[in-house]
């Protein structure tokens, strides 16, 4: 069997250090962290495909702990200047400035995006992605939280979100507001779907 090249061997130790990471975060606050695991590369990669970095503006995300979608951001070709984290856990932030740091790393509670970010965007965002894990809140604090995003945006932007249940993390109609879903990503753990909402 042939040797691992050393950037291979270095991209798994980095990964279970991630994972490590996670674990010991969701075993502190299990309904604060949402996963056990970071979001697996089929999901991050579907999750990225739908902003497009032609668009101008900050790209906002949303709970990106140790940062797969964020790496999978800067692969669709979004400048990691052009990054705004928001990141509740003190230690995911840490490592996020280690990782981005041209990205603007925020630490705060993201259901409270509003009063966050609402004067500190220099023009509309192109784009909020979430890795929230929305279906552990109240239907109130969800629908503040995506208007809350959605009003940061410029109209027709992705508010990009993924679930692991069967149906939308924001449910019923919301007036004025598209949505569609992805095809159920098999290979993630578990398996999760993405949503994207737009407002006219």
């Amino acid at each position: 069997m042939p040797p691992q090249s050393p950037s291979l061997s270095l991209e798994k130790k980095i990964l279970r250090l991630d994972e490590v990471q996670f674990i010991r975060s969701w075993l502190d606050k299990p309904l604060s962290t949402g996963a056990v695991m970071p979001s697996g590369k089929d999901l991050a990669r579907t999750m990225a495909r739908y902003v497009d970095p032609a668009v101008e503006g900050p790209v906002i995300e949303l709970g990106p702990g140790t940062g797969p979608v964020t790496e999978a951001l800067v692969e669709q070709g979004v400048d990691p200047a052009r990054l705004v984290l928001v990141e509740f856990n003190t230690r995911f932030c840490h490592l996020l400035r280690a990782r981005y740091p041209d990205a603007t790393v925020v630490r705060g509670d993201a259901y409270g995006i509003g009063r966050l970010l609402g004067g500190m965007l220099a023009q509309p965002a192109a784009a909020v992605v979430s890795s929230l894990p929305l279906m552990t809140k109240p239907f109130k604090t969800r629908l503040r939280l995506f208007n809350e995003a959605l009003e940061l945006l410029v109209p027709g932007a992705p508010f990009v979100q993924f679930t692991y249940a069967v149906g939308s993390p924001i449910p019923g109609k919301v007036k004025g507001v598209s949505a569609e879903a992805s095809e159920r990503i098999w290979l993630n753990l578990p398996p999760a779907r993405v949503w994207v909402y737009r407002k006219g």
